[in-house]
């Protein structure tokens, strides 16, 4: 969480509230790091942090984004921003379509 938080201040981003919700809460299998955070100008996040070899696909956005609905009605919150953190290869069809319903991906973390 340490490396996360020194991440977004860097990018001027401050949380007043971080926390992490595993996948098993979510009734997901994944291995992916799922936070919700609250800045200190009221913007609601919710971080998804993916580290695999393979290379993400359009399928692996669904998956991502049907996860994220699930985490809106396990928290009962609607989020405004919704960023993906990833380390693989990102197919651009996939990152295309992440855009396209206002999602912000970033491959600068790892």
């Amino acid at each position: 969480m340490k490396e996360l938080t020194t991440y977004y201040t860097n990018k001027n981003i401050l949380f007043k509230d971080i926390k992490q919700i595993s996948p098993k809460e979510l009734g997901s299998r994944r291995k992916i790091d799922i936070y919700a955070g609250t800045s200190t100008d009221l913007n609601f996040y919710a971080i998804f942090i993916l580290e695999s070899k393979s290379r993400f696909i359009r399928k692996n956005a669904n998956d991502l984004m049907e996860l994220c609905e699930k985490l809106s009605t396990f928290l009962d919150h609607n989020f405004k921003k919704k960023e993906l953190l990833i380390s693989s290869p990102l197919c651009s069809k996939a990152k295309e379509y992440l855009k396209q319903n206002d999602w912000s991906v970033r491959v600068d973390f790892m």
